[in-house]
C-alpha cells in the first residue's frame, strides 16, 4: 500500500521515481481502509529534503499512511521558501485547535544542540507538544536532539556536550533482539552520527521507564524505548540519504570550520571517493517495524486514541 501525499509536494514525484508507491489524497479517499495518520514535525532547517528521508521510510511498509507536515507556530523557516511551508505545512497551533489525533508522531532532530533547552525560543511550545502527544498521539518517534528534548522533559536526562563532534559511521549493538522494534536487525548494526552531544548510559540505566535497545561503545546509547510515553527516542541517523554526511562535512570545509573527515564513511577514509550506504535496510527495518507495531496496537476509532 502506499504514502498518501499532496501531488505538489517535491517528495511525491522523488519518491515516485525511485519507485516508492504513493498516492494522492483524491484517489486515497475512494478506497474503504482507514490509513494511518502520520505526522511530522519539522524541526530541520531543511525540510524538504527531511520530508524525503523520513517518506520514503515509512512509504515503504504495506500499509496505506496519510502523512501530515507540522512545524512551530511561530518559528519561521530561513532555508525553506515561504510557498512551500504555507502550501504544505500547518502549525502545531492549528493542528491542536482542530482536536485531531495521529497514529505516530516523528519529531525531527534540530541544528541547536549548543542551546540549553530551555534557551530555544520554541520551547516552550514544543514542551506542550510533547505534553500533547500523551493525549492526542498513539505513538511518538523523537529523533537526535528531538528525541534527546522529549527525554529531557519527561525524565529529566540530561545532554553532555563532546569535546568533538560524533561525526560518521559508528557499530552499534543490538541490545533488545526481542524488540518488536528491532525484528530483523543483525546483532551488529551500523548507524550514521552527526551530533556535538551526548547522553551517557550510566544515567540511562538510573531511569526505570526508559530502555536501551540499541547503543555504542563509542558513541553511547542510540535507540531508547520508553513504553508508558508510548515513545521511541534515537539519538542519531539512520534515516540519513546516502550523501548526507557528505553534505554536513563538505559544508563545513567550505566555510572554514574545523571539522574531522566522518570515520568509517568515504572508501578508506578518503573524501574524494563515493560513500556506500551499508545502513539503508536496517533503516527500512527501524520505521516498518514502528509502523507494523503502531497498526497492529491503535485504535480503528481514532477518538480513542490517548485515552488509555
Amino acid at each position: 500500500m502506499p504514502i498518501t501525499l499532496n501531488e505538489d509536494l517535491p517528495a511525491y514525484r522523488i519518491l515516485s521515481e525511485e519507485g516508492v508507491m504513493v498516492m494522492s489524497p483524491g484517489r486515497a479517499a475512494m478506497q474503504d481502509i482507514r490509513p494511518l495518520r502520520i505526522g511530522l514535525l519539522n524541526l530541520m532547517p531543511k525540510k524538504i529534503q527531511t520530508e524525503n528521508q523520513f517518506a520514503r521510510l515509512i512509504g515503504a511498509t504495506p500499509l496505506q499512511i496519510d502523512f501530515q507536515l507540522i512545524r512551530m507556530s511561530d518559528h519561521e523557516s530561513r532555508n525553506t521558501a515561504a510557498d512551500h511551508m504555507k502550501s504544505f505545512y500547518r502549525t502545531f497551533r492549528e493542528v491542536d485547535q482542530t482536536g485531531e489525533k495521529f497514529d505516530g508522531l516523528i519529531i525531527t532532530g534540530a541544528p541547536i544542540e549548543h542551546l540549553d533547552f530551555g534557551d530555544v525560543t520554541y520551547w516552550d511550545e514544543l514542551r506542550r507538544v510533547f505534553d500533547w502527544t500523551q493525549t492526542h498521539v498513539h505513538s511518538t518517534f523523537g529523533v537526535c536532539w528531538g528525541g534527546m528534548a522529549m527525554a529531557w522533559h519527561f525524565h529529566g536526562l540530561q545532554k553532555y556536550m563532546l569535546d568533538g563532534k560524533a561525526f560518521g559511521c559508528f557499530r552499534h549493538q543490538n541490545l533488545a533482539s526481542a524488540s518488536p522494534y528491532l525484528r530483523g536487525f543483525s546483532d551488529d548494526v551500523l548507524v550514521p552520527v552527526s551530533r556535538w552531544t551526548e547522553v551517557r548510559q550510566s544515567e540511562v540505566d538510573a531511569i526505570s521507564g526508559l530502555t536501551t535497545l540499541l547503543a555504542s561503545e563509542e558513541v553511547g546509547p542510540c535507540l531508547l524505548e520508553d513504553r508508558a510515553r508510548r515513545a521511541l527516542y534515537i539519538f542519531n541517523h539512520l534515516e540519513y540519504d546516502s550523501i548526507t554526511l557528505k553534505e554536513e562535512y563538505d559544508r563545513d570545509v567550505k566555510t572554514g570550520k574545523s571539522i574531522n573527515v566522518p570515520c568509517n564513511y568515504y572508501p578508506d577514509d578518503d573524501p574524494s571517493r563515493i560513500p556506500a550506504n551499508r545502513w539503508r535496510s536496517h533503516a527500512h527495518l527501524l520505521y516498518g517495524n514502528w509502523i507494523n507495531e503502531i497498526y497492529q496496537t491503535t485504535h480503528y476509532d481514532m477518538n480513542l486514541i490517548g485515552r488509555d
